[in-house]
């Protein structure tokens, strides 16, 4: 399995969680944990889809162990951070140190993405035609 590919079904979970996340503060008009949901959406549907988009034109990287443990490490810390902020939002202070250990965890997983982009050969694979031409 891909780094992208790994992305891209990591994105689609997330975002199915995020829109559940946020189907159930609107049901129960309580919207008290809307920045986990914010996080959720931004860091794990936005950030790991164009993680994904980046690996896939960069097929260099696509494949290597380092690509997908920072997919990995991206997503480890997303459910983190999202529990935890989610339950700071519900008044559990303890969930303080929690919140500053996933932020590591995303700060790393970034860290290790940035390493890749200025790391790769800056070769792009050429985009596949969306229609065949007719014969």
């Amino acid at each position: 399995m891909t780094a992208s590919s790994t992305s891209f079904k990591a994105a689609c979970l997330f975002a199915i969680a995020g829109i559940g996340m946020g189907i159930g503060m609107a049901a129960s008009q309580n919207h008290a944990i809307m920045p986990a949901h914010a996080h959720l959406n931004l860091l794990g549907w936005v950030s790991l889809f164009l993680f994904g988009i980046y690996y896939r034109l960069h097929p260099t990287l696509d494949g290597t162990r380092l690509a997908k443990a920072q997919v990995g490490l991206w997503s480890l810390g997303t459910v983190v951070l999202t529990v935890a902020v989610a339950g700071l939002h519900l008044g559990y202070a303890a969930f303080e140190p929690v919140a500053a250990v996933a932020s590591l965890i995303v700060l790393a997983a970034i860290g290790l993405f940035t390493v890749l982009v200025f790391r790769s050969s800056g070769k792009v694979r050429a985009p596949l035609p969306l229609m065949t031409p007719a014969e």
